[in-house]
Parts: structure tokens; sequence; C-alpha cells
């Protein structure tokens, strides 16, 4: 190590006399002194150099004056962990990095690929309305893909409205499709394909724990086909959300918005798909994997119909992004098509990071 002698130290408080001000020089009887009371332990000379500097006035003008402020980062600052509603809903109201960039994107609903394979093919759909004449060709094996994202449009924060803090505008958007990529006979077409927009109102209560947030949305759901295999409908909802430490639910209820009789594909459609369901999805700490269990219900007592849903994205992770997902659903309802047909299917893929 290099051996600092007097010479030197007159070099550097040269340097510092010219770069700070002239005031750092007022003090250099401080700076022989150390000089000369550590001639040969240089460790303690510089020890001594650096709490004369830390006196001077001058060098705090300097820093102030010539140097940008710099955030203070505190290295063992613990940071508060972000549940899965405050993520999915921005409840904390975490600024976006660029107000017009594409980061304002974020996950909605789960975005995967799997492969799945059903008990009942629906080859022959019908409504009450109508139906298909000639059976469809179509394998039990096949992929399912959905993709899934939402944005925010405008925020009100500070609000005192009956518990409610925030209110935030969404626009969301997801698209479910099923392919029969296997049934190369009929060169491989997709089966169907769903179209779901909404507009949703989320308020958020500001609560850590238990009830979270209040959604009113505005949904519209086709598959864009002609007749006979057309369907559609629109739905208003309204949708609570509560989360205590890993464990979040979303329950809502719906209404049918009216249509023309003459133009309604599915009349029918509330007694196979529901009145309402509700959502439970557990993830630990770590965000390692997630499992999720979806219940829809007609809530009609003497003909009860329902479906079910179970996702995991398990622990076994696909790259950065993606993880081992399995699916099983069993009911009414999977897809638009296949709305009041009951089958059960159980599929194996891949599923995206949310977050």
């Amino acid at each position: 190590m290099i051996k600092i002698n007097i010479l030197g130290f007159y070099a550097l408080q040269f340097t510092l006399c010219f770069g700070l001000s002239q005031t750092a020089c007022a003090n250099d009887d401080d700076f022989v002194l150390c000089a000369k009371k550590f001639p040969d332990n240089h460790v303690e000379r510089l020890k001594c150099f650096d709490n004369a500097l830390a006196d001077l006035p001058a060098a705090q003008s300097y820093s102030e004056t010539r140097a940008p402020a710099e955030p203070i980062v505190k290295q063992n600052e613990v940071t508060v962990e972000r549940s899965y509603l405050t993520r999915g809903w921005n409840l904390d109201n975490r600024p976006r990095r660029d107000p017009s960039s594409l980061d304002r994107l974020q996950p909605h609903r789960q975005s995967y690929l799997i492969v799945r394979e059903t008990n009942r093919v629906n080859n022959q759909p019908a409504t009450a309305t109508n139906a298909v004449t000639v059976p469809y060709d179509l394998d039990a094996l096949e992929s399912k893909f959905q993709l899934s994202f939402k944005t925010d449009v405008f925020t009100l924060e500070n609000l005192g409205w009956w518990g409610v803090k925030t209110a935030r505008l969404w626009g969301a958007y997801t698209q479910q499709s099923h392919w029969q990529v296997f049934n190369t006979r009929n060169s491989s077409p997709f089966r169907e394909t769903n179209y779901q927009p909404e507009l949703i109102v989320a308020l958020g209560t500001g609560n850590a724990s238990g009830w979270k947030l209040l959604n009113l949305g505005l949904e519209h759901q086709s598959n864009g086909r002609a007749l006979p295999g057309s369907r559609s409908w629109n739905r208003v909802y309204v949708q609570g959300g509560w989360e205590w430490d890993n464990v979040s639910v979303l329950g809502r209820g719906w209404w049918r918005i009216p249509e023309n009789s003459f133009k309604d594909d599915n009349p029918d459609i509330v007694h196979y798909m529901g009145r309402g369901d509700v959502l439970v999805r557990w993830e630990p700490e770590n965000k390692s994997q997630a499992f999720a269990l979806l219940m829809r219900n007609n809530l009609n007592i003497n003909n009860n119909l329902g479906f079910m849903q179970m996702d995991w994205s398990m622990p076994v992770q696909l790259g950065k992004a993606a993880r081992l997902h399995v699916q099983l659903s069993s009911g009414f309802g999977e897809s638009l098509i296949d709305y009041n047909h009951r089958q059960t299917a159980m599929g194996l893929g891949v599923s995206f990071r949310e977050w």
C-alpha cells in the first residue's frame, strides 16, 4: 500500500482548495497536525484527514451546489409486500413509470396455454331456437388458450364516499380459444373463440385486510359466429373483493341485459351460465405457485345447474415468465358454444406469470 508523505498531503490540500473553495484552506492547521501526529501510520492519518474534511462547511456547500440531489436509499429498509388484490387493482395507487407506455397493461384473468381432453364432445351444438343440422367432426383432445389484460383509464383518489377511498375506471379484454390442433384431417380448425371486453369501475376501501374492493362492471361476450353457431350476451354485475393473508375471494352477481326475442341467439343462457360466481385464490408469499377455484351457479333450487374450474400453476418454472399449469373443469358453460352442454375436461400446459 502506498504511503502518503507530507508532499502528498500538500498536493491533496491544494486540490481541495482549488476544487472546493478558499474556506477549505482555513483549517490547514488541522491537516498539518494530522500529518505530524501520524507520520508513519497511514491508516490513522487518513482517518484524521477524513475527520478534518467532515468539519469543512465548504464541502457541504459544494455538494449542494455542484451535485444533483440523490434519493437516500436505505439498505435495510423493509418494504410492504403487495397482496394479490392490491397488485391486480392497484389499490395502493402506485404510479406507473410512464402513463403513455404499454406498461400500463397488466393481467386481468389468468393467461395460459394448455392441451385438454373432454369426456363429452359437443359435435352438434344447439340452443332453444336453433341447432346445427350436420354434426361436426371433432376430436376430444384439443388445445385451449386464454389471453387477458386490462388497463386503468382514470383514477380518483383521497375520496370519502361511505368508506370508499379510491375510484378507478378499467378497460379489460379477455379472449379464449379452443383449437382442434390435432384434427389434421379437417385442417386443424378453431372450434370456438370467445371475445369478452369489459368496462369496470373499481372502488377501493383502503382496508389492509377483509373487504378491499367493490367492482361495478359492464360486460359483453360473444363468439363472433353466424347462426346456427352464434352465441352472445351482455350483462352488468356487482363484484366484491375480500382478502386475508394469502387467500383472496372475488364474488359477483350479474343481470343479463334483455335482448329482442327475434334476435336473441340463446334466450336460456342464464339458466345454464348462472347468475353469479365466486373465485377463491391462494398464493404463498414467495409467489412460486397459485391455486384458484371458480364456482358458478344459476341459483335455481328446483333445477340447479353450475360449473366448477380448478387451476393450479405449479411450482415448476418454465423459463422466467411461465409455470406448469393444470386445469380441471366440470359442468355447463366452459365456452359459449358449450353453454348448455355438460362435460368434464382435464388439461395440462403452461400459464404465464401475472406479475
